[in-house]
């Protein structure tokens, strides 16, 4: 039996967001050096990191509406040029401004491009059958990156240097940027062929707007409803107590109680193992339970483990700690495929935009977390306060998703310049959203 050209195709987006995550790990394993060499603060640097959160999701929703004008593999491609060129460039810098504008401003676009709405976007042009099992894959093709790129980079970052760890991104992003370009195609027409489970090869017309005139129109459509509401307050929780917190701030934490920077930054990476299971089974999940459902567990479960986490911090890896990183990793983006199928249940073709401002949601959290653990430590002297908060917030996110209206569409969403006819596979599945709720 012939395999479908979207298994090539999920596999091309599965590498080109493993490469991503790793894009995106070197933060926390460059703190501590970059602290040695210029003497700057962790607030300093937190700054940097705050301003690739933000533009990692802010990004998102109008790198979708692009993806629509011109094509995932032309976004991609550019994208993979900007993390390339922004990560060479840190080799240079003397200044912290100068990290902002590398590590933040350049390789934020870069790999908001190649952020979670690429995900959706592959996942509705390229898939009817298997939707949620392919988008809880794709998701934890972050974790993958991060498992796979995180513990060569502290060695790196340890031993030969910050920057060489810095230059390793630079190939790595050159590497795949070949890959996206000759194997990723935008629709199934494009090779002649159908969705995964599509009875007939649907091609959509281009938007005939402006793609930031596109993904504003739709964030004004989206925000009259109090679903959008929840799931980005939720999602702004969720990205403030994974990468704003835990992803940045981890290491350093765990290297103030005397463990090894390699060793936490190992500690980290185990957790994409995990998540790697985790945000699978969720995806198979939320094929088949209600998606508020499950992000209501998650959240309140996240929430209660971020609150017992200050007295497992130790010189070494206890075996509570390693419990927690257990617990910690099946649940670190398992929220993606629920809020993702939640986002293309209510707001139907124009879903994969709606997810990008729920992301950026996300990453004004993630920034805020960032910026303010960072500030935490270097006026308090530790993280307690910060990871207490988290936990705290994250129950206030269980309350939320529980609160989402998830009744099944009955009728489509119209915005100027949005795709006319249903979703690839033929599926007329959305309704207006002021019905949402």
């Amino acid at each position: 039996m012939k395999l479908h050209r979207a298994w090539l195709v999920a596999g091309v987006a599965f590498v080109a967001i493993i490469g991503a995550a790793g894009f995106r790990a070197t933060p926390g394993v460059l703190i501590n050096p970059l602290q040695e060499e210029f003497g700057w603060s962790s607030g300093e640097i937190s700054l940097a990191v705050s301003v690739n959160l933000v533009l990692y999701g802010l990004t998102a929703p109008f790198a979708a509406a692009l993806m629509d004008r011109f094509g995932m593999r032309r976004v991609v491609s550019v994208a993979l040029t900007l993390v390339a060129l922004g990560s060479g460039l840190t080799v240079f810098m003397g200044a912290s401004w100068q990290l902002v504008l590398c590590r933040g401003l350049l390789v934020g676009l870069g790999t908001g491009s190649m952020a979670l709405v690429f995900v959706a976007t592959v996942t509705d042009r390229w898939f009817v059958r298997h939707r949620g099992v392919v988008t809880g894959i794709l998701t934890a093709a972050g974790a993958t990156g991060q498992l796979v790129f995180l513990p060569v980079l502290a060695w790196l970052a340890e031993g030969p240097g910050w920057r060489i760890a810095s230059l390793t991104v630079t190939g790595a992003a050159l590497l795949v940027a070949p890959l996206v370009w000759v194997f990723l195609r935008d629709h199934p027409a494009d090779v002649g062929t159908t969705a995964l489970g599509a009875t007939a090869a649907v091609r959509p017309e281009p938007p005939t707007v402006n793609a930031a005139v596109r993904a504003l129109s739709v964030l004004r459509s989206a925000a009259r409803t109090r679903a959008f509401w929840f799931l980005a307050g939720g999602f702004a929780i969720c990205g403030a107590s994974t990468n704003g917190l835990v992803g940045t701030h981890f290491i350093p934490a765990a290297h103030d109680h005397g463990m090894p920077q390699a060793t936490a930054a190992g500690l980290l990476a185990l957790v994409g193992v995990f998540d790697v299971v985790g945000t699978v089974a969720s995806g198979w999940l939320s094929d088949k339970v209600d998606p508020k459902v499950l992000l209501g567990v998650y959240y309140a479960l996240r929430g209660l483990s971020l609150m017992v986490l200050p007295g497992l911090f130790a010189a070494s890896a206890e075996p509570s700690m390693l419990l927690f990183i257990v617990f910690y990793g099946l649940d670190w983006v398992a929220t993606v495929p629920p809020t993702v199928a939640l986002c293309r249940r209510i707001y139907g073709s124009d879903g994969a935009v709606v997810f990008g401002w729920v992301f950026a949601s996300h990453q004004v959290g993630a920034a805020v977390a960032a910026v303010g653990a960072g500030l935490t430590r270097d006026h308090m002297g530790a993280y307690d306060l910060a990871w207490y908060v988290a936990g705290a917030l994250c129950l206030l996110a269980a309350g939320m998703s529980m609160a989402i209206s998830s009744q099944a569409p009955r009728s489509r969403i119209r915005h100027a310049g949005t795709h006319d006819g249903a979703p690839s596979g033929g599926q007329d599945r959305t309704r207006d959203p002021s019905r949402a709720n």
